[in-house]
């Protein structure tokens, strides 16, 4: 792999585990019917990638999930009701995401050719530590070990804003963050990574967008999953990813579209490329 690129960030739920995201949706779902305020599949993934507080925040901003907690409630929803979904969320959390731990296929290998190439690896998510605990132990008995782990609460604020992944560059030394790439399935992950000033991979076939798990997604036709990815990758085309992939075994194929990007002296934004995994 191309030594210009010094490290490679990756988000965690729908990026390296849990093919299609599926355990935010789970968790958050469970937490809210127990609430008396049923929400939607859609409503959840809206604001995927977020801390998890934040999460259930910008969900409240919803008018429809509005609605029918003042129905439910009566009274709007506010932080002291995240406060109080919070204590459910971080157990349900915490097992839906441990449950839904293995990788993705193609992870392992893509870490390993990483670190034979001497390129750091870190991530980070909008889990909360406690949340990551058991998903971080399996990860590493499957081989997965990132140098580093930034959480939701490690940093003044989550996603979109830049800070886990610059402190995510501060704990393993690397600069500048040109010579850097952040690999998300959701929108919000990739605006952090054009924030930071990265270049900025997005996954259309094993996240957020998509949502579905991994044997739903192998019994798609070759039609269907041509139709599918490319609508999911049109939100990565509107957060301006510089390349959208299918998942994390196609990033080899990215990485050196970015690699030449670099040798052409281009910078993270110049360009948004569609690889052969969305469009062949």
């Amino acid at each position: 792999m191309n030594q210009m690129i010094k490290a490679v960030f990756f988000d965690w739920a729908g990026t390296m585990v849990d093919f299609g995201s599926r355990a935010p949706v789970i968790a958050m779902q469970a937490v809210f019917d127990a609430a008396g305020v049923p929400v939607t599949e859609a409503e959840v993934r809206a604001q995927m990638g977020k801390a998890k507080r934040e999460h259930v925040l910008a969900m409240f901003e919803d008018p429809d999930v509005q609605h029918r907690w003042l129905t439910a409630k009566g009274k709007q929803p506010g932080p002291l009701d995240a406060d109080h979904l919070m204590i459910g969320l971080e157990p349900a959390m915490s097992e839906a995401a441990a449950k839904a731990s293995t990788l993705i296929p193609g992870a392992l290998d893509v870490f390993q050719a990483l670190t034979a190439s001497s390129i750091k690896v870190g991530s980070s998510t909008g889990y909360t530590p406690t949340m990551m605990t058991e998903v971080a132990r399996r990860a590493h008995a499957q081989g997965y070990e990132p140098a580093t782990i930034l959480c939701a609460g490690d940093t003044s604020e989550g996603r979109p804003a830049p800070f886990m992944l610059w402190q995510a560059m501060i704990n393993l030394g690397v600069w500048p963050a040109r010579a850097c790439v952040a690999v998300d399935d959701a929108p919000v992950g990739i605006h952090a990574g054009r924030e930071a000033g990265m270049w900025t991979v997005g996954l259309a076939g094993s996240g957020n967008e998509l949502g579905l798990d991994a044997e739903a997604y192998s019994a798609l036709s070759e039609a269907e999953r041509r139709t599918k990815l490319a609508k999911a990758a049109e939100a990565f085309v509107v957060a301006s990813a510089d390349v959208v992939i299918a998942t994390v075994a196609d990033l080899p194929s990215a990485l050196s579209i970015i690699a030449d990007a670099m040798a052409q002296g281009l910078v993270p934004g110049s360009n948004i490329v569609l690889d052969a995994s969305i469009t062949g």
